[in-house]
């Protein structure tokens, strides 16, 4: 079977590729124009080269600060009830290492409420020049709000500070007196582009976020993490889209019998008791910043900014998540209904007749189609909004989605964050998005104050200045506002995915300044499916069922890499301080940046906003300052719904405006694993609307892979199947067993449509996480510390994925049995027995089946799946009620219109069960019509010789049970409901 999917393919595969080098994007447009381009002139790949600089920590010549530096003494220390402050000034001659010591420094500590206390160190005395090298602005990234009246008495944690030898402070937890913090024994260094702290952790440290980043979910103690926003592909341990800088800490104790505690570093006694502690620690600067995580501990770095430290006491990780999204960074953006379903795109769709045949095929294949995307393929000549007059006519457009919309699907196209600078030699080649944003000083300049003309996708490009918008009022964001308004009247989009945000540029500086006439420019470097950048990878283990093929492909991919010329030298750029002058291009200090130098596949750090701020101050924001200028465009474009938006590159607080997925990744098993841990920490960073290319987006899918991953992937938020360029297709209607697959798990996902909207509601008005790690929801048990291969969505659902190429078994722990949790088999729906404390058990995952479980102690609302997301919304409601071992359950519903940013209507219902009957107890004024068809009991130990509704009894045809199963089932009890299953109050008891 293997053999004959892959034959199969390599047809389609050949077609692909011949496709894409026919309808080359640089060929197709060009040829559709009136006026006639000539030859597209290609940037050479020079243009991205920049310094060749060695990283610090690899730097051999490298100084240690701690070594050199005097760090400080602190004097002149002011208390009151809710903190306290000091001078703090150089103990010793300033060691200048990195960058101009900062002489003259002032501390102060706040105790702002009974779970989180401030740490910020800056400089004494700022002028308004200097004054974004060191203070993130507030109208940025706002601070937490306090009462400067609150009592540190009542606070979990304790600040204490030493001057010996030199100044540093210390955090403890109250309560039991571990210390939590400190930096005693290391000096503080701060620099003009240079900090470092550092504090010792325990040993075998668990720590959790320091994001973006491929990793296991726990960082483990040799790690160097780099937060600098880099349009890099999904690197393993490289610094990629996002920064985030946030950890969390989790710490286990074993209690003995008379209550006290002992850390410890490795358990492995799973008889022993076990309690855990979880704080948490985020640095609220917006600099490039690099941590290293060694046995010892931590070592912060950041090359500009303050020590804008917040810690939250916990004591669980839930807690922490939660005060970081309430009080820091803000609540999650609630998503429409619809965002919820399946999404399907590719790099490679080239028309909307593509689109139409994608429709179909899903259509006909029996699988679930809630949203089509395209990728740059729509535009004309990769220039954000506008359409490719030939291949995506307005006209044409407009039918499509008329039809598209009357099925109640959707349809998001990417929007690029850089603009086209047309040719001004050519008049054919006019951009009027441009000339608006010319004229509304909406572009990033050169510090001469001249545009600033990277290289993107078009050729030579200009970057939108959201900086100079919001702190010099120049007009980026009203202009973006209003190009997304235009083509929303032209294109009837129903979100926006925004990309190439860190903000990417292919060039090292204003490449474009000078050389406009020579737009419209291909990139630097070959585009997939080109001689030279053929696809031909594929998932490791292929070659097992498709040994030649594979060695075909394989023999092909090497030859193409010995082709490729590389470029190598030993003789590296280093520069030293500059006194009184910051070197922004090149800083003294060289972080672990993936691309080497700052300005390497980026805009250049000197690249200035409009009021004199320069990028090096504010590179990790534009990701983020775009999603709040499209969140404030969709507002407009569509007025009272809640704005869709899907961002590579994202800050912290991101989340108040936008999704995320998770980057380029590739169709390799390793990614499909790195996927878990990669969405639990967006979980962390208040970002739960998350989901990645399933099925991976770099080199060719195959059958088992896709398989697997449609099936994890339904258990995500974002569910989007998508892929490269020149790459086979990967639809899930390709294969039939992908096919199979998928519609069994969208089959369970969209019945939990109803629990997942809940879950995202909730997620929304307190900031609960919607997947969870395990250790998370099971806080004492350590063995779980590290456990990244499964995970929680919500309370009440396990997901145990395979994640191994050619395994028909997976192996899964089944956390809290220790304590009494009982777990229930999704589709056998019964208990499973017979397992102990951190066990690994074998569990049965032949192709095409992803095991699950609900966690006993949950009532989960479930709907009758349909072919979208509003046609199961129209149909009957069930229950699941999965008793605890005490026969008890809880759970909760979320009802609303499913668009509303404000709905004018909602109910919450709350599910109770108890050891003979569960009820339901709607609140709200949402209106539900559709009926309750049925109810499952699990854990039922005694059969039931009669079951009542609102204490009538049910007729037997309504209901059975099964002893071996300890399961009761109501069955047929629409009639029942006539105005909806939540229209009142009930109750359904059962007994003898």
């Amino acid at each position: 079977m293997a053999l004959l999917a892959f034959t199969s393919l390599l047809v389609i595969t050949g077609l692909q590729l011949r496709v894409a080098s026919g309808q080359n994007p640089w060929t197709a447009w060009t040829s559709s124009q009136s006026t006639s381009l000539g030859p597209v002139f290609t940037l050479p790949a020079s243009a991205d080269r920049g310094k060749n600089v060695l990283p610090n920590i690899h730097d051999a010549e490298a100084v240690d600060a701690q070594r050199v530096c005097p760090g400080y003494k602190a004097s002149n220390v002011h208390t009151s009830g809710s903190g306290f402050t000091a001078d703090l000034d150089l103990a010793g001659p300033a060691c200048n290492v990195y960058g101009n010591d900062v002489e003259h420094l002032a501390l102060s500590v706040e105790f702002q409420t009974d779970d989180r206390v401030h740490v910020e160190i800056r400089p004494r005395y700022i002028s308004p020049e200097n004054e974004t090298w060191f203070l993130l602005p507030e109208v940025l990234v706002p601070r937490p709000r306090h009462n400067p009246q609150y009592d540190q008495s009542g606070c979990d944690l304790v600040v204490s500070w030493s001057n010996d030898p030199t100044f540093s402070f210390a955090l403890r937890r109250r309560k039991t007196g571990e210390v939590v913090f400190s930096t005693e024994g290391k000096v503080l260094v701060y620099e003009d582009q240079f900090i470092e702290f550092v504090s010792e952790l325990p040993e075998n440290y668990n720590l959790y976020g320091l994001g973006e980043l491929i990793h296991g979910l726990r960082l483990g103690n040799n790690l160097t993490r780099t937060l600098f926003a880099a349009d890099v592909g999904d690197v393993i341990d490289a610094n990629i889209y996002g920064s985030h800088p946030i950890y969390l800490d989790t710490r286990y104790y074993e209690v003995n019998d008379s209550g006290e505690l002992t850390y410890v570093a490795n358990a492995t006694d799973t008889a022993a008791k076990y309690v855990s502690y979880t704080h948490g620690v985020f640095l609220r600067n917006a600099h490039a910043q690099e941590i290293r995580l060694r046995p010892s501990g931590i070592t912060w770095r950041a090359l500009g900014g303050s020590i804008d430290l917040y810690f939250y006491s916990g004591p669980k990780a839930a807690d922490v998540t939660k005060a970081y999204q309430q009080t820091t960074v803000g609540l999650p953006a609630m998503q429409q209904y619809w965002t919820l379903g399946f999404h399907q795109c590719r790099w490679g769709y080239e028309s909307w007749a593509a689109l139409q045949e994608v429709v179909v095929n899903f259509e006909r294949a029996g699988i679930p189609l809630e949203t089509v995307w395209t990728d740059i393929d729509y535009m004309k000549q990769f220039r954000d909004f506008e359409n490719d007059p030939v291949r995506y006519s307005y006209s044409e457009g407009a039918e499509f989605l008329a039809k598209l919309h009357a099925n109640h699907q959707h349809f998001v196209p990417i929007v690029d964050s850089a603009i086209y600078a047309p040719n001004p030699e050519n008049p054919g080649d006019a951009y009027p998005p441009y000339d608006r944003g010319v004229q509304a000083n909406a572009f990033v300049m050169n510090p001469d104050g001249s545009i600033y003309y990277g290289a993107v996708w078009p050729g030579y490009t200009v970057f939108p200045d959201w900086v100079g918008a919001v702190l010099n009022g120049s007009g980026a964001i009203d202009w973006w506002i209003d190009e997304v308004s235009r083509w929303s009247k032209k294109v009837a989009f129903d979100g926006l995915w925004i990309d190439m945000s860190e903000v990417a540029s292919f060039c090292v500086g204003s490449c474009g300044t000078g050389n406009l006439t020579l737009n419209p420019a291909h990139p630097p470097f070959e585009l997939p499916g080109e001689p030279g950048n053929l696809v031909l990878q594929y998932p490791e283990g292929f070659e097992r069922t498709n040994s030649t093929e594979a060695a075909s492909a394989s023999s092909a991919l090497h030859s193409q890499e010995a082709s490729a010329t590389t470029t190598s030298s030993t003789s590296y750029y280093r520069t030293t301080p500059t006194p009184a002058a910051r070197n922004v291009n090149w800083p003294p200090y060289v972080i672990n940046n993936y691309h080497g130098d700052l300005a390497v596949h980026a805009t250049s750090p000197n690249a200035t906003h409009h009021g004199g701020y320069v990028e090096y101050d504010f590179h990790n924001l534009f990701g983020h300052m775009i999603l709040n200028a499209t969140y404030q465009a969709l507002l407009k474009v569509h007025e009272g719904k809640r704005p869709f938006i899907i961002g590579r590159s994202t800050f912290a607080g991101s989340g108040k405006w936008a999704g995320h997925w998770g980057g380029d990744n590739q169709a390799l098993w390793a990614y499909m694993y790195f996927s878990i841990p990669q969405a639990l920490s967006f979980s962390i960073f208040g970002i739960p609307m998350f989901g990645v290319d399933t099925c991976g987006f770099g080199g060719n899918s195959d059958y088992e892979l896709c398989s697997r991953w449609m099936q994890l992937s339904a258990f995500f938020p974002f569910y989007r199947n998508h892929n490269i360029l020149g790459a086979i297709p990967q639809e899930p209607y390709v294969w039939s067993s992908v096919a199979e697959a998928t519609r069994a798990a969208m089959h369970i996902r969209y019945s939990l449509l109803p629990y997942m909207y809940t879950l995202m509601a909730q997620a929304s008005l307190d900031g609960s996480t919607v997947m969870r790690a395990l250790a998370w929801e099971f806080p004492n048990e350590p063995w779980l510390a590290d456990a990244d291969r499964q995970f929680m969505l919500g309370s009440a659902v396990m997901v145990t994925p395979c994640l191994e190429q050619g395994a028909t078994t997976v192996n899964g722990v089944f956390p809290g049995v220790g304590e009494g949790t009982i777990w229930y088999d999704w589709y056998t729906l019964t208990a499973v027995e017979d397992v102990k404390p951190g066990q690994n058990v074998t569990i049965d995952a032949p192709l095409g089946h992803i095991p699950l479980y609900l966690r006993g102690g949950n009532v989960v609302a479930i709907q009758e799946p349909g072919m979208t997301t509003a046609q199961s919304r129209q149909n009957p409601w069930g229950l699941i009620v999965a008793l605890d071992k005490e026969g008890c359950a809880t759970g909760s519903l979320y009802l609303d219109d499913g668009e509303s940013l404000e709905p004018s209507a909602v109910t919450w219902v709350q599910f109770s069960a108890k050891t003979n009957s569960f009820s339901a107890r709607p609140e709200g004024s949402d209106v539900d019509t559709n009926a309750l068809e049925n109810a499952t009991v699990m854990g039922l130990r005694e059969a039931p010789s009669r079951v009542r509704l609102n204490g009538d009894d049910l007729d037997p045809s309504y209901w059975s049970y099964s002893e071996d199963k300890a399961l009761l089932v109501l069955r047929g009890l629409n009639q029942l409901f006539p105005h909806g299953a939540w229209a009142t109050e009930w109750e359904v008891t059962w007994g003898h």
